[in-house]
């Protein structure tokens, strides 16, 4: 009971943290997307052949865009007070339905990634360390000094090229197999098919890193007196490495995997382009091309927020596997 309740109060001291971090980083992509010249109207009116003056004025009055910067911010903060993200210039349809309709599918592929790359990269990096300079170990090692240096774009294409072109194993394009009426397991499995490539292109990286890092940190932890004391005890050999090793081992991989969520939105856009995947990835893209700021400010909010949400996360379980981070 009393480890739940410093739990608690270590997630709600985090959160209460990063409050003023969301709404630094929520001010400060307003303003520098206002100071961008340009708006979505000019957007509109280069792909419609030309507007007229009276036609432009219309069009920014409607979208709250001809307001000085003040009164758009004010305006922009009474609106996400009651919830309301706003309206897309450039989709004509609320921000917040065009948001919520891609972020399951963008969730779906960065959390797979992320668990598969902590999955298999740990796995790899306790055999390298339990059999160092072996043939394993030197094996595993090229391996991930390969995926690290590799473009994932790169490994996507190739895996596009083997898989869907070559073998006619996986699909290539998309998040369902259309014209297709499937439910239940067909429907899972269909999905689980076109999220394969994704989510392996999007991982591969990220494989690599936590691999290399586990193997050091596991080797690091093995010198350690602690361990040594385990051994003297007659310990098995599994339980000492499962228990007091790797355990210790995995502070700093769930430190990375915090910092690493971001960035894995950043590569969602590519790996989404390049497999026609419907995410926040592709969204994002399509409102930075059509300067669609009300579009790209609630995705930065939302991406803003999931950041916070997963390194609380990563906190707590840093709480579990070391119990001095409690008693801090």
């Amino acid at each position: 009971m009393a480890e739940r309740l410093r739990m608690f109060r270590l997630a709600r001291r985090t959160l209460w943290q990063a409050i003023p971090t969301v709404f630094g980083i929520l001010l400060l992509n307003f303003l520098l997307l206002r100071l961008i010249p340009g708006d979505a109207v000019d957007v509109l009116a280069s792909e419609s052949g030309g507007a007229t003056e009276a036609t432009l004025a219309q069009w920014r009055s409607h979208f709250g865009l001809d307001l000085g910067l003040g009164q758009q911010l004010l305006a922009y903060l009474s609106h996400l007070a009651h919830l309301d993200l706003g309206l897309s210039p450039r989709f004509n349809l609320p921000v917040s339905q065009l948001v919520f309709d891609r972020l399951p599918n963008t969730l779906l592929l960065m959390v797979s990634a992320l668990l598969l790359a902590l999955a298999l990269g740990i796995a790899a990096g306790v055999v390298m360390a339990s059999k160092v300079g072996r043939w394993p170990d030197r094996a595993l090692s090229l391996t991930v000094l390969l995926l690290y240096s590799t473009p994932g774009f790169w490994i996507g294409l190739m895996a596009v090229v083997l898989f869907s072109v070559t073998l006619g194993w996986l699909p290539s394009d998309g998040i369902e197999t259309l014209g297709m009426d499937l439910h239940g397991v067909d429907w899972l499995l269909d999905r689980v098919r076109h999220a394969i490539l994704p989510v392996l292109t999007l991982a591969t990286f990220y494989i690599a890193l936590y691999a290399r890092l586990t193997r050091a940190s596991m080797l690091e932890v093995q010198r350690q007196d602690f361990v040594r004391t385990a051994k003297a005890k007659g310990l098995h050999p599994v339980r000492v490495a499962v228990r007091h090793v790797l355990r210790n081992a995995l502070l700093p991989v769930t430190t990375m995997a915090g910092l690493h969520f971001a960035a894995l939105l950043g590569g969602a856009a590519v790996t989404e382009t390049l497999f026609g995947w419907p995410g926040l990835g592709r969204l994002t893209l399509d409102a930075v091309l059509s300067r669609d700021y009300n579009l790209l400010l609630a995705i930065l909010l939302l991406s803003s927020i999931l950041v916070v949400v997963v390194n609380v996360a990563m906190d707590l379980l840093q709480a579990w596997l070391d119990p001095r981070v409690q008693a801090e």
